[in-house]
């Protein structure tokens, strides 16, 4: 029992010396570790642009399919043969050219019997008109014939108008898009014969948000590009405006006019441009260069000692590539162009030119193994 003891006692010794040891050569390590702000800052590779001046222009984007504010169909006014036909499909025609010719021979013979009873009824008048300022013929019988003769010249100016139905004429000039009838069909009342558009009435149709309102006004500059044609551009103009807001979506309607070109046709997909603002000497910021934290724009100037400084950023104006801005920066900074990712306020940096640190203790060591061979060289 008393062995059991002693030998139980000898190795909780043992125990408790080795974990002394083991303190202490923890503690000796943590001792001779380096600390945090003990090792050398790392720069961080960067590269810098420098901020000019040009021109920038407020600019929004829409995409609208052009359309003929004047487009209409010609339809028929009298149920007749057509029997004769004066234009085809792309044909120019001026306002009031004939199209068409209808079957007339009733028309006309409408037209002569009701001019006969006309010139009958006015001989009566006259006659009657004589007579009555002579005190020869009652009041009534005068006031008869003076509505006889009324109605007579209604009846001519109705049977000329009938006559004209039988002619099919254009309303406006413009291009025949659409011909629905053939010589020899017999068309109806109100049947459609004939489309035709006015091509120098060609507009764009967009709808922008409420919110741009203050922006826009009538004589505008647009911008219209069409894929179809091989993205040629043309310049337009804001034409209208709408006085109402769409509360269904908070748009407006603007009607963008277009200039006349051969190449633009209704239907055809353009992509809108409004110019809003122009400034011509402004300080250009690519966006690149920009760190965006939730809503707030923020970039770094490269100052002394290689070292950044964060500055936020205030928009004036913006494209597609640059931002105007407003505030501390001035035309000749240097902004953190690529690598401001993981930059943060007071950072050290190092460009594109700037030696290699790594390269620079290559050169020590390798410096310490060439004198090392030459001192052993001259032993």
């Amino acid at each position: 029992m008393k062995n059991f003891s002693s030998g139980f006692l000898i190795l909780i010794l043992a125990l408790t010396l080795a974990a002394c040891s083991g303190d202490d050569d923890s503690k000796t390590w943590a001792e001779g570790a380096p600390r945090d702000e003990d090792r050398d800052e790392e720069a961080v590779p960067v590269e810098v642009i420098e901020l000019e001046r040009g021109t920038i222009e407020s600019v929004l984007r829409f995409s609208a399919t052009l359309e003929a504010e004047r487009d209409v169909r010609v339809f028929a006014e009298a149920q007749r043969r057509v029997v004769e036909l004066r234009v085809e499909e792309g044909d120019a025609v001026g306002a009031g050219a004939l199209l068409i010719r209808l079957q007339d021979d009733a028309q006309k013979s409408a037209l002569n019997k009701a001019e006969i009873e006309l010139r009958q009824a006015t001989r009566e008048f006259d006659r009657q008109k004589n007579l009555f300022e002579r005190s020869l013929v009652s009041e009534q019988v005068f006031n008869d014939a003076a509505l006889l003769f009324d109605q007579a010249e209604i009846a001519v100016e109705d049977a000329r108008r009938n006559l004209a139905y039988t002619e099919v004429r254009a309303p406006f000039a413009g291009i025949v898009t659409e011909r629905m009838v053939n010589v020899g069909d017999y068309v109806t009342l109100n049947q459609p014969l004939f489309r035709i558009v006015d091509f120098d009435s060609i507009v764009a149709r967009i709808y922008v948000p409420e919110k741009e309102l203050p922006d826009l006004a009538t004589g505008l500059d647009a911008r219209l590009t069409a894929e179809a044609i091989g993205g040629v551009s043309f310049v337009g103009s804001v034409d209208r405006i709408s006085p109402v807001v769409d509360p269904g979506t908070g748009t407006v309607k603007v009607t963008v006019a277009t200039p006349r070109q051969e190449s633009l046709r209704p239907g055809m997909y353009v992509e809108v441009e409004l110019v809003t603002a122009v400034h011509e000497d402004a300080l250009l910021l690519p966006k690149r260069a920009v760190v965006y934290d939730n809503d707030q724009l923020f970039v770094f100037r490269l100052g002394e000692e290689r070292r950044v400084e964060r500055i936020k950023v205030d928009r004036v104006l913006e494209d597609v590539e640059n931002i105007e801005p407003k505030g501390d920066l001035a035309e000749s900074d240097l902004i953190v162009a690529a690598g401001q990712a993981s930059l943060k306020d007071g950072a050290l940096v190092r460009l594109p030119g700037d030696p290699d640190p790594d390269d620079d203790d290559g050169d020590e060591e390798g410096g310490d193994v060439d004198n090392g061979a030459e001192t052993e060289a001259d032993a």
